[in-house]
């Protein structure tokens, strides 16, 4: 993981739909790669899917998805590909029925961000009972590539739990926004 991505971005408790949008496609699309891969691609992920807007993405044709198979900025993983236009679909039905993304993804930890205790990598948990009920629900609704490790890296990602290891700067400032972290 980038330190820049590390040290602004991965565990922050966010709650934009777009941006909630973007990491369901980016680890959708890691899946068997590593991160560093993934946030080498990020600007051309953004490009190719419209900065993560999902009403673009959801009327993203056969032929659309065809150029984006060409796009050598981007995994070229047919499945990973239909899997973002499907998820945009998904998503915005989630979107319709519950108001937002967001109201429904946090039900799965109780609307409030989960602050662990890590001491040591080896601690961390590469999927939870929490981040299983997840990818059940997402598959149930239509959601692809949404397997209970990718949620539960989504979850880490978007700060609905922050599994940075407490002797991280970042565990304290994330944990006590606003304090000296």
């Amino acid at each position: 993981m980038s330190t820049a991505y590390h040290d602004a971005e991965w565990g922050v408790p966010c709650h934009d739909d777009r941006t909630l949008f973007e990491f369901l496609v980016l680890e959708g699309a890691q899946a068997g790669l590593s991160w560093e891969t993934i946030l080498g691609k990020r600007d051309a992920y953004r490009r190719a899917f419209a900065g993560f807007d999902p009403e673009t993405v959801s009327r993203y044709d056969e032929g659309k998805q065809g150029e984006l198979l060409k796009d050598a900025g981007l995994v070229r993983n047919r499945l990973k590909i239909a899997a973002a236009v499907t998820n945009a679909r998904a998503f915005l039905r989630v979107r319709e029925e519950q108001g937002t993304f967001d109201r429904y993804v946090w039900r799965f930890i109780g609307e409030r961000p989960r602050v662990n205790r890590w001491r040591s990598h080896e601690e961390v948990p590469a999927r939870t009972p929490e981040s299983e009920a997840m990818s059940r629900d997402l598959v149930a609704r239509g959601f692809r590539f949404v397997g209970p490790t990718i949620c539960y890296a989504f979850m880490q990602a978007v700060g609905m739990v922050n599994d940075h290891l407490v002797q991280c700067f970042r565990h304290r400032a994330i944990s006590h926004p606003g304090g000296r972290g």
